[in-house]
């Protein structure tokens, strides 16, 4: 098997666990492509572990069969903007801290390729939209969440929302968030909005702090096309995708729909959405 492997840099306390997992891909004949920033931080680490592994930059095209996350859940949106559209399913390794998206534990990691080449594991396919504005650069596209907020004004935001063409609502508030079904545990929990499960066709429009108690979190089909626009009295709003921020005149327009390709997640097998929830908001 090839893997690509992208990490976070603050892996000192998992580093045997790492390292145990590359002698081990090396020792069974897989090989690796790694991000080069989690490359030079082994190579300075752990040099004997990286006989497989060849190192990419963000320019480097590659191919795989299987994607290793290892951190937490911003490393692991950052590994789905890395490997882009390729459907390269994703394991997520937690080594972060509260891991929704990652279903294994550094303590997993040795016997990774085992389960994988088994088959002992179930694939879930997961919805990301797409992003347009104008002047919105880099990858335009998110996992977990959109979110348009003020920039410089501490006054609140005017979004006019339309769903399909269609005018749905003007939303008072200090920002709005369109959450996918797998970013519904994410900033979307944190305003009050549902916690949706990950195979669910749905967008969730959620306000952040709004100044009407009318505006409540609505559910809508991922087959939606939405359009935002913003105004207030600041000259800028900030657009984020998955906290990847800019900052965009007044008035621009934000269109968000289901992007053409899904993140493809893997999960031990077992592994299920109740369980999760009871694991991490400690349901009981």
């Amino acid at each position: 098997m090839h893997f690509a492997i992208y990490g976070s840099r603050h892996q000192d306390e998992f580093i045997g666990a790492i390292a145990d997992f590359l002698r081990g891909l090396a020792r069974d004949g897989h090989t690796a492509v790694m991000h080069t920033k989690l490359y030079r931080y082994l190579l300075h680490c752990a040099p004997g572990a990286l006989e497989c592994v060849r190192r990419v930059t963000d320019g480097d095209d590659f191919t795989a069969d299987y994607a290793v996350s290892l951190g937490g859940d911003g490393t692991f949106l950052r590994t789905a903007a890395w490997i882009g559209d390729k459907e390269i399913p994703v394991i997520g390794v937690n080594t972060g801290h509260l891991g929704f998206l990652a279903s294994l534990g550094a303590a997993d990691l040795p016997s990774l390729a085992r389960l994988l080449a088994a088959g002992d594991f179930a694939l879930e396919r997961r919805s990301i939209v797409s992003v347009g504005a104008p002047g919105l650069t880099g990858w335009p596209y998110a996992v977990n969440e959109v979110t348009v907020t003020r920039a410089e004004s501490a006054s609140m935001l005017h979004v006019r929302v339309t769903i399909d063409s269609i005018p749905l609502a003007d939303y008072r508030a200090d920002g709005l968030i369109v959450s996918t079904p797998t970013g519904s545990t994410a900033y979307n929990l944190s305003v009050g909005g549902p916690i949706v499960q990950p195979s669910a066709p749905v967008l969730v429009l959620s306000p952040i702090a709004a100044h009407s108690l009318s505006m409540r979190p609505l559910v809508v089909a991922d087959t939606s096309r939405l359009s935002l626009r913003c105004s207030g009295r600041g000259t800028t709003m900030r657009l984020s995708l998955d906290g990847r921020a800019v900052q965009l005149p007044m008035g621009t327009t934000v269109t968000i729909e289901r992007a053409p390709f899904a993140l493809l997640a893997v999960q031990a097998a077992g592994h299920n959405f109740a369980d999760t929830l009871r694991s991490k908001l400690q349901w009981g």
